[in-house]
């Protein structure tokens, strides 16, 4: 069967559909709380429409991103030390899903208690998000890590769907019955929280801990610090994050940024909002699923090539975009490359690890794409505060990234990486 040549040894598709799912449960944070609904309600009810809403909301994004990628490495290391991914990612879980909750208390003039919820539930997003992904390895053959990382992506965005799906439903019911928005979104944030919990349980009941105990003979963080001294025998993958930190900052700046500048430039209201980032997601959920088999079949990095030619190509129409027209055009782009470019990312740092610490770099990819995380969106909250709220100058500022993004991929040769990552950990020669 094609599908289960994919997968490595005693894995079944059982397996992976309960390792999709975990994709298809955080989608709907990302996609309800920081990209559709809490961003605009953010920017224009907590905070009354300030001029500095749009940079609080950046600045809070990037403080908890600012702890993820201090912690990745950590959690990373003592994630191989003990064999624990699964039990981290229940913490993860937990942690993000109550304070997903807990952000029903917040209403106009509560920044404070906003910005720390935020924070606070990005914070276990993002390092679920981390380990979740050290698991591709471990599930994939090594030739068809595109396509399965591709699988989860994909079923990542129907999540999304869904999620924001069952969100708009109540939205479009309680404006008809004349509830007001610091009403009806601390209830889309309860509906996204029991959703995310809900689905994420085949992931509890179904994923192996496939990893062995590696007790550790020193602090992990002399181990993590050590293997970015050494990284020059991993040059192939430290380019690459270096590249990923580039693009995956105007990817993370679109994702926090997409309601707000349909608001703030489009003039969208929450339900036309909504009704585009659905669309957006079967784009990306196609896009994802699509694009892994491409990436298998015409290699990695001309892969993520394309998808930072198309990233370039949607800032531009997105840019100058004076209609809805257009916008959607340039909303559905970012979709079809949101997906794919993810995907391709995530496999990439897969196939280039040395397989005895795969969660130890995939908390470096932790790192790279969570630093990107902080200064894209960032970048765009500064330039829209010194600017007099120019979002379209802030849309291209970001977009300059996928421009350096696509110079430094042609330092990236997977096949050498993948070489010297084997001939690494065979030899044991990094310690």
């Amino acid at each position: 069967m094609a599908l289960s040549r994919s997968l490595a040894n005693e894995v079944t598709l059982k397996e992976v559909w309960a390792w999709s799912m975990y994709d298809f449960a955080n989608s709907g944070y990302t996609t309800v709380v920081i990209t559709a609904v809490f961003g605009a309600y953010f920017v224009g009810v907590i905070t009354g429409g300030a001029d500095w809403g749009t940079f609080a909301w950046t600045l809070a994004l990037s403080v908890s991103y600012a702890m993820v990628m201090l912690t990745a490495p950590l959690v990373g290391a003592w994630a191989d030390a003990h064999a624990a991914k699964k039990r981290l990612l229940v913490a993860c879980t937990v942690g993000c899903v109550v304070f997903t909750a807990l952000l029903y208390f917040t209403g106009p003039g509560s920044v404070a208690l906003a910005v720390v919820l935020l924070a606070v539930s990005n914070y276990f997003f993002g390092t679920g998000e981390n380990i979740i992904a050290a698991f591709l390895p471990e599930l994939a053959d090594s030739g068809a890590m595109g396509r399965v990382s591709g699988w989860g992506w994909s079923f990542g965005y129907c999540g999304g769907i869904v999620a924001l799906g069952v969100c708009l439903a109540y939205i479009t019911w309680a404006q008809g019955h004349g509830v007001l928005a610091e009403d009806y979104v601390p209830i889309a944030m309860l509906i996204t929280a029991v959703i995310f919990l809900l689905s994420a349980l085949p992931t509890f009941l179904f994923l192996r801990e496939r990893a062995k105990p590696q007790p550790l003979t020193e602090n992990p963080w002399k181990r993590v610090r050590q293997t970015l001294r050494h990284a020059r025998e991993f040059s192939d993958l430290r380019w690459f994050l270096i590249c990923m930190l580039f693009y995956q900052a105007g990817i993370q700046a679109v994702i926090a940024l997409a309601a707000i500048y349909a608001d703030q430039v489009m003039h969208f209201t929450t339900a036309q909002t909504i009704q585009l980032i659905l669309v957006v997601n079967f784009t990306a959920a196609a896009g994802a699923f699509a694009f892994g088999y491409v990436q298998d079949r015409i290699g990695h990095i001309p892969a993520v090539a394309v998808t930072l030619v198309g990233w370039i190509i949607m800032v531009i129409i997105a840019g100058t975009a004076e209609g809805p027209t257009p916008f959607w055009v340039a909303a559905n782009i970012a979709g079809l490359c949101m997906g794919s470019s993810q995907a391709s990312g995530r496999a990439i740092v897969g196939y280039l690890a040395p397989p005895s610490r795969v969660a130890e770099f995939f908390g470096l990819w932790g790192l790279s794409v969570k630093a990107a995380s902080i200064f894209g969106p960032l970048t765009y909250g500064v330039v829209t505060w010194l600017f007099a709220g120019n979002h379209r100058l802030g849309m291209f500022a970001v977009g300059s990234y996928f421009v350096i993004g696509l110079l430094l991929l042609t330092k990236v040769d997977v096949r050498r990486g993948r070489a010297n990552a084997l001939a690494e950990d065979a030899a044991g020669s990094v310690t």
